[in-house]
């Protein structure tokens, strides 16, 4: 039986986004980190104090990374950009050939050794035509970009085991995650597996309707490797154990969770953005808080973010 998690959900910004996701903990500057993709800005909060900052990208942001040498590698809707500062000016990495008319990208995170990896989405999503790439910048090198992952509608999920030795990864409208043994220093991906497959949405479900319980979107993974996915439209992040069981859920208050994060001096604090664009006023009417980003504390430390080295 699926143990349930009720925990006391905190917001950390009262000023939700359209869409929130890409949310990290920096250690170093003690702040959450997160980006509203619709929004077309990157945030951050000094959670301590209270206080939010915002700062706005010239198109959609889908993810973002801290920098070992300082700031961010930020991920917008045609290409990967390096910021050496907060606010500061942003230089090409490497722009990618896909059509931004219909596809941008969406989920990613540096893996453990510093590798920028970040996948796409098909925004009509009628076809399986998202792409995951890691772009390989360490050393101060020309730009390595190898191709992941394909045939996938939306790319999510991303989140790599303790040991390094499993990368994760979602296609949101299969409701599936799958999993490859990984290779941290060939950077080689074997052996896919289906990690964990939930119920496909019926046919004509609407908010209030019941029978449903979301689709996995982001992700993050505590240090005993249990991994934590988001359920957009399920109103939970579920807890599924190292061999894809599910063990727990934990609700939220709000239905479209998007992406978890640990944070925290001691990595048990839990952070997840949310999303309130394109919902039914029903539904923001009963989760008014939809689209801001909520911390709760844990049992289990997470892992800490990892660092875009270049």
């Amino acid at each position: 039986m699926t143990a349930i998690i009720k925990t006391n959900w905190q917001a950390v910004s009262n000023e939700p986004s359209g869409l929130g996701e890409s949310p990290f903990w920096h250690p170093q500057e003690q702040m959450l980190y997160w980006v509203d993709i619709p929004g077309k800005k990157i945030l951050r909060a000094n959670v301590f104090m209270g206080s939010t900052e915002s700062w706005p990208m010239p198109s959609e942001p889908g993810c973002i990374a801290p920098a070992v040498s300082g700031g961010l590698v930020i991920a917008l809707r045609d290409a990967i950009y390096r910021a050496r500062e907060w606010g500061g000016a942003l230089k090409l990495i490497k722009r990618f050939e896909h059509d931004t008319s219909t596809t941008r990208f969406n989920d990613g995170k540096a893996d453990p050794l510093g590798r920028m990896w970040a996948g796409t989405m098909f925004e009509p999503r009628t076809a399986a035509t998202a792409e995951l790439f890691s772009i390989d910048c360490r050393g101060g090198q020309i730009p390595v970009v190898e191709r992941k992952g394909s045939h996938a509608t939306i790319a999510n999920g991303l989140a790599w085991s303790p040991d390094t030795k499993t990368v994760y990864w979602t296609d949101t409208p299969q409701h599936v995650i799958r999993a490859w043994d990984w290779d941290p220093t060939s950077n080689a991906m074997t052996r896919m597996r289906v990690f964990h497959q939930f119920p496909i949405k019926p046919q004509g479900w609407t908010y209030g309707m019941g029978g449903y319980g979301g689709r996995p979107d982001g992700a993050a993974v505590d240090i005993e490797g249990n991994y934590y996915a988001a359920m957009f439209e399920g109103g939970r992040i579920v807890k599924l154990s190292p061999a894809g069981e599910l063990l727990a859920e934990i609700p939220v208050p709000a239905l479209c969770t998007t992406m978890p994060c640990f944070g925290g001096d001691d990595g048990r604090t839990l952070y997840v953005t949310t999303a309130r664009d394109n919902r039914s006023p029903a539904e923001l009417a009963a989760m008014p808080q939809s689209g801001c980003v909520f911390s709760t504390r844990v049992d289990v430390p997470g892992l800490a973010v990892n660092f875009f080295k270049d």
